[in-house]
């Protein structure tokens, strides 16, 4: 792989470039974004960084969308975070109309891309990524399952006290309260969850995930202020499944954003 342009130079997107250049798959990665700059600051950092950490792959920074052309895959970390109290979905109408935006110079640089959304709320911008760029759904992808895969494994590993490289988790679902963890392939070693996992709910949301694997002395069960409860609360029905907006209704509040 040639080329990787992260969009957005915020924390995630910085991250992002820094860790694919430190694994020095890829010979360049773009760091985008539309603050005067800082992609370019940051890009020079992590360029001299390279002979001590050892790797070759260039970051290059720019405010400029040319500076992506023909990536090969690029990252959309763009928009706004959320803040305290805030959901996902209170993020719609304001990062429609950016990613709106960063797809169509996207789709016009790069018409061979892949992109891996990452900005909130991440199932609907992802469908309007699809959308908006016209990709084949295959090159359109949001990376909410490998992460929140990972955190169940992280969770799972903390309760059991295991090691995390003896845990393999899988979740499914929209990136949020309605992801749900799937026991049967989840395992702590060569145990499988499903096979040990009894399922008790109380008044109080009270569940206890996997009793028979091992547990720190002391450590409590997950209840529904910890944090992973929206995994326990949607594997136990608690929370009900909302309904999927569609690519013309996500379109229609984006155009609501530019007015």
């Amino acid at each position: 792989m040639s080329k990787v342009t992260v969009v957005g130079a915020g924390k995630y997107g910085s991250t992002t470039a820094m860790r694919l250049a430190e694994a020095d798959i890829v010979d360049e990665v773009v760091m985008t974004d539309i603050v005067e700059g800082l992609p370019q600051g940051l890009a020079l950092d992590i360029n001299q960084s390279r002979p001590v950490l050892g790797y070759r792959s260039l970051i290059t920074g720019s405010n400029d969308y040319a500076a992506t052309a023909d990536s090969d895959v690029v990252v959309i970390t763009a928009g706004l975070p959320r803040k305290p109290g805030m959901s996902r979905m209170d993020l719609l109408e304001v990062n429609a109309k950016i990613v709106k935006d960063v797809t169509t110079q996207i789709a016009h640089y790069s018409p061979d891309a892949v992109i891996i959304n990452v900005t909130n709320p991440l199932d609907h911008m992802t469908t309007l990524a699809a959308e908006v760029s016209g990709f084949p759904t295959e090159r359109v992808m949001g990376q909410a399952g490998m992460l929140d895969s990972a955190r169940f494994a992280h969770f799972i590993a903390e309760v059991t006290d295991s090691d995390i490289m003896d845990v393999s988790a899988l979740t499914l679902g929209s990136h949020g309260e309605t992801m749900v963890p799937v026991p049967s392939q989840t395992k702590v070693g060569e145990t499988p969850a499903s096979s040990s996992a009894s399922v008790s709910v109380s008044g109080s949301s009270t569940i206890s995930l996997t009793p028979s694997l091992p547990r720190r002395a002391g450590t409590p069960r997950y209840t529904s202020e910890m944090p992973y409860s929206p995994f326990i609360q949607a594997h136990t029905g608690i929370i009900s499944p909302v309904s999927p907006m569609t690519a013309s209704t996500i379109l229609a509040a984006a155009a609501d954003g530019a007015k």
